[in-house]
């Protein structure tokens, strides 16, 4: 599958359109701490791909931390959420697992997408 096991896609809704530039960090739980897998933004789609490779996908904890504050700055206004992180947990690390971000400046919801 192309863009690897573990994909991101976010939708700014208050401009209506993919949120472009958004930066988001990877990590894996590991004992009481968290770290650091990779850093990347969104695409021209609002689209993030290329975490990792499928050999180093596992069974595990991941979180995805949004840098929305940012994200709202350069779009001249502010949020309420300076940042969005999804914590999930990986059983089955032979499937696709695409992590959506629905986001506006005062809300956001998530769901585990295909």
């Amino acid at each position: 599958m192309s863009g690897g096991p573990l994909t991101s896609h976010v939708l700014d809704t208050s401009s209506g359109r993919p949120a472009q530039g958004l930066a988001l960090t990877l990590f894996r739980k590991q004992d009481d701490d968290w770290v650091l897998i990779k850093a990347s933004e969104t695409n021209s789609d609002g689209r993030c791909s290329g975490f990792l490779d499928r050999e180093q996908f596992t069974a595990d904890t991941y979180k995805l931390r949004f840098d929305t504050e940012e994200y709202f700055r350069r779009a001249g206004g502010t949020t309420f959420y300076p940042y969005v992180e999804i914590v999930f947990q990986v059983v089955r690390p032979g499937e696709h697992y695409h992590v959506p971000l629905i986001l506006s400046p005062y809300g956001y919801s998530t769901y585990r997408g295909s």
